[in-house]
């Protein structure tokens, strides 16, 4: 499970791509550093990522204010060994030996970032448990 490189790729999905797969991307690029190849997108990407994750994942030391949503294509999810969607009812092409994980996650669209909080702290976890699974052991 992975790319020429060597190392795996994930790609996050989410309807919009302006919350929770933004917060899913930025923290497998924090937590993984470049020991993961990572994308996120979306089949109707917003205009903008969702100002409550920027502000959430700020408090946690991690800038996504840059980030801008992408477009889903078939080529990123084949890209891809891991496409994971966030719970927002978007399908992916599927592909054989892909891995396909379904996240339950709450939409921080519209809430404040009291509300998008709980969410980030949620996907840190589950991002944790993924690059335990994905990513071997780093040799010290």
């Amino acid at each position: 499970m992975a790319d020429s490189s060597g190392k795996p790729s994930v790609l996050f999905v989410c309807v919009h791509n302006a919350g929770r797969s933004q917060m899913a991307a930025a923290w497998l690029t924090h937590l993984a550093g470049d020991r993961v190849e990572v994308r996120s997108a979306g089949s109707s990407p917003g205009a903008s990522v969702n100002p409550a994750a920027v502000e959430a994942m700020a408090e946690v030391g991690i800038d996504i204010s840059a980030e801008t949503p992408k477009i889903l294509t078939a080529d990123a999810v084949r890209e891809s060994d891991v496409c994971i969607r966030m719970g927002c009812g978007d399908t992916c092409p599927v592909f054989p030996g892909k891995r396909y994980l379904d996240w339950k996650l709450d939409d921080p669209a519209g809430q404040g970032v009291e509300a998008v909080r709980p969410i980030r702290d949620e996907i840190k976890t589950l991002i944790e448990g993924l690059i335990k699974e994905i990513v071997p052991e780093a040799t010290a």
